[in-house]
């Protein structure tokens, strides 16, 4: 056999040969970003590529391979299990079950009425109170959460945006009325606000204050909090709402650096934030696409710190992610197949090179997961780690003709869409415009009339139906909206009320001069402010935005 022959003449010779016999499946032969993969690759696909200048080495720049240089072999993926539900006593006793199951940090759910930051006693609240997360409306209930939790050994993650600097605070409080030092505590905000607005819709005020209170912890964070992730900039809730993979990672990136653009116009110094930066990932279903988004992601981050922002800090270039499965993916039908969606998500993320990793429960489409379905969760990632062997080298399927090609086109198509955006005047511009709603909205489209025409199989719903198996599912007692209503007036009957006005006062006058608002934002909370009395003082400053009609 001629060694030499170009693959062109296997297509014609071979692969043709072959349709002749055996013809293609009439199933969608594309990613979920509708990339077309060809048949088969081999070095002729790589022809220009450049080992040195797309690879490198692991914990080297440009980081596609990881950030780190021994990857798994030194240090697993942190194992942090989503986590809230019900009341902070509730919470707090999950979590202390996982951390007893081997998790390694935590992540806190919290409940859409203190998303939304409405104490849990407003009438919007009512019905909503400890539904999809738990409910936090004062440091009181901040106290409980992590009671008997030592948070200078383990880290946390508060998934929380509009809100996020009142939370932070309450964090922050409770940690120091225990006596722990906040130059040891670790852990991550979400506090990703123009996600918001592009995908998730749980905003309060318009996007420039908005961004503004994000910058805010930019800027007093590494004074205080210095081993803290200001941030966690979210492509996660960007797929849920039915992105492409691509899209996902060029909206999310867009966003970063959305953020970086903002902090150099307050004058803060790109290598004392950069390096608190920290990002979000889905894991779905695409297997070796998902794979390449995250080595992409790592690749367009390192050389934009860089080359166009001038970073020095190796640590400014680094992408550092969590990875969380597809919740979006999980079926209401046969849920118990959601096991093996979850374990080859999550494999992905791991071959990846994520930093982190939440696994979701099996039972996630019908109700928040019960105790054992959080665990079979957690295991999963334990299988991963242990069992299969892909930590023993970093980016194993590095050098992949395929990986490679397919790495090359997603960081092609996403720099085409950030360079779209810059031209529309960024993210806040693009926002305005309605330009990721319509993006967002064409792709979902497409995705669902592929699924109705079974170009795509999801297995259970559209193909291989039967009745399944029921499962468990959690529900949440009733009775915690009126606890909740019963702390918060204990709450307001004990705390000083001068020591309460004051600091809301001084949260106000912060807003309305521009200055920076985490430390009101911390006295409000020592001075058991709700969550609600610090969100009614800034929307009386900032207004509340309402999304404009797309027509």
């Amino acid at each position: 056999m001629d060694k030499a022959r170009p693959k062109h003449a296997w297509m014609r010779e071979t692969y043709q040969k072959s349709l002749e016999k055996m013809p293609e499946r009439p199933l969608a032969h594309k990613t979920l970003s509708d990339i077309a993969p060809e048949p088969l690759y081999t070095p002729e696909d790589l022809k220009d590529f450049n080992y040195h200048e797309k690879l490198g080495y692991p914990g080297e720049y440009p980081y596609t391979r990881g950030v780190y240089g021994s990857m798994y072999r030194s240090k697993l993926w942190t194992m942090r299990m989503f986590a809230g539900f019900g009341s902070a006593e509730q919470t707090n006793e999950r979590f202390k079950k996982l951390l007893d199951a081997g998790q390694h940090g935590l992540s806190t759910a919290f409940d859409l009425p203190t998303l939304m930051g409405y104490d849990s006693d407003h009438p919007l609240s009512r019905g909503e109170v400890g539904k999809c997360g738990v409910a936090v409306s004062s440091l009181a209930d901040m106290e409980i959460l992590f009671q008997g939790i030592n948070l200078e050994e383990v880290t946390t993650s508060m998934t929380i945006n509009s809100p996020a600097n009142a939370i932070w605070a309450m964090y922050l409080a409770a940690a120091r009325k225990k006596g722990y030092s906040w130059e040891k505590l670790g852990g991550t905000i979400q506090n990703d606000i123009l996600k918001e607005f592009i995908a998730q819709k749980e905003f309060i005020f318009p996007p420039e204050p908005s961004v503004k209170l994000v910058i805010d912890t930019f800027e007093w964070g590494p004074k205080n909090t210095p081993k803290w992730n200001f941030i966690s900039v979210s492509g996660y809730h960007i797929r849920e709402a039915g992105s492409t993979a691509v899209q996902e990672l060029a909206f999310t990136l867009a966003d970063g650096l959305e953020y970086v653009d903002y902090s150099l116009k307050r004058g803060l110094d790109i290598d004392e934030f950069a390096p608190r930066i920290s990002f979000f990932f889905n894991a779905h279903n695409d297997f070796f696409e998902e794979i390449a988004k995250f080595r992409a992601a790592r690749r367009i981050w390192a050389r934009e710190m860089k080359e166009r922002y001038r970073a020095k800090n190796p640590a400014s270039w680094m992408l550092r992610t969590h990875a969380q499965t597809a919740g979006v993916s999980l079926t209401a039908q046969q849920p118990l197949t959601n096991i093996s969606r979850v374990a080859i998500q999550a494999l992905a993320a791991v071959l990846g090179g994520t930093n982190s990793l939440h696994t979701d429960a099996h039972d996630e489409a019908l109700a928040l997961p019960t105790e054992e379905s959080a665990k079979i969760a957690l295991r999963t990632q334990q299988i991963i780690a242990y069992e299969t062997g892909v930590t023993h080298t970093a980016d194993p399927l590095a050098g992949s003709y395929y990986v490679e090609w397919l790495t090359d086109e997603m960081e092609k198509q996403a720099l085409a869409v950030i360079d779209e955006i810059r031209r529309m005047g960024g993210v806040v511009k693009a926002i305005d415009q309605g330009y990721f709603l319509r993006e967002i909205a064409d792709a979902s489209y497409q995705y669902q009339r592929e699924v109705e025409r079974k170009e795509r199989i999801i297995v259970g719903v559209n193909e291989f139906r039967d009745e399944g198996l029921e499962v468990p599912i959690q529900l949440i007692d009733p009775t915690v909206e009126r606890t909740q209503s019963e702390r918060l007036a204990k709450v307001r009957r004990e705390r000083d009320p001068k020591k309460v006005k004051d600091a809301l006062a001084g949260l106000e006058k912060a807003a309305k001069l521009g200055q920076n608002t985490m430390p009101h934002f911390v006295d409000c909370a020592l001075a058991y402010a709700t969550l609600g009395e610090m969100m009614d003082t800034l929307r009386a400053v900032y207004g509340v935005y309402q999304e404009p009609v797309l027509v």
